[in-house]
């Protein structure tokens, strides 16, 4: 299966980082939706397809999965003005923009990366999440020592806590995961590999993979009433 992304796209991208400006980009802009913007929504638009067959609560839409090209600057140090990846997210439906666990993939100068997770959960929304770990950690552990988890993905990954959160036993037999503070799955690849032939299987493969892990999450978030449990 051929890959929506040719050389062209890496090219641009490559071009644009050594360009970051908004007058060189209005220049090219046929360029960037020819070779960036049009591949991209060709995958979100093939992804909407697959995820019916095994994720239909996750959004693939151009609309709201493709992530625009303009940074956002007015808090940043950084100023240059655009993006220089191409990027898309996979959310849950139900939940409040930008929260729930999703996919996300994306295509950069220097590096194809793909997987999803949770990636900045609200204050409640972790909380609930490990009130359902500390009462079924078998489930979790289950879910990411699977074969295919092990072999996809390696292990879930993320920022943690130094120590066991409060409200916990410190010799809890889910302290691994509960000193989490994100929950991630993901995959790197160097950035030729999004013009390849193995990119849309791979990314498709690693979705899948991830799946049984979303859910538990937003089931979590959706079930849970944040709370603390000494266990």
């Amino acid at each position: 299966m051929s890959s929506p992304f040719t050389p062209k796209t890496l090219a641009f991208l490559r071009a644009l980082k050594r360009n970051n400006d908004r007058e060189w980009f209005r220049a090219r802009r046929d360029d960037y939706e020819r070779h960036v913007r049009g591949p991209m929504i060709q995958a979100i638009e093939r992804l909407a397809v697959d995820l019916r067959k095994f994720a239909p609560e996750l959004v693939a839409d151009p609309k709201r999965s493709l992530y625009r090209i303009y940074r956002d600057t007015r808090f940043s140090s950084d100023k240059t003005p655009l993006k220089t990846n191409v990027a898309a997210v996979f959310p849950p439906r139900g939940f409040p923009r930008h929260e729930g666990a999703g996919l996300y993939f994306e295509v950069a100068p220097g590096w194809t990366w793909m997987g999803g997770g949770l990636y900045m959960p609200p204050t409640p929304a972790l909380h609930a999440i490990r009130a359902t770990i500390a009462s079924s950690h078998p489930r979790l552990h289950r879910l990411v020592t699977a074969p295919a988890f092990r072999k996809t993905l390696g292990e879930v990954q993320g920022e943690r806590l130094t120590r066991v959160p409060l409200g916990f036993r410190k010799d809890h037999p889910a302290a691994h995961y509960l000193q989490l503070k994100q929950f991630l799955g993901f995959r790197e690849f160097p950035a030729e590999f999004a013009t390849s032939a193995d990119f849309y299987p791979e990314l498709v493969r690693t979705f899948k993979t991830l799946v049984p892990l979303l859910r538990f999450l937003n089931d979590a978030v959706r079930d849970g009433t944040p709370r603390t449990l000494h266990l």
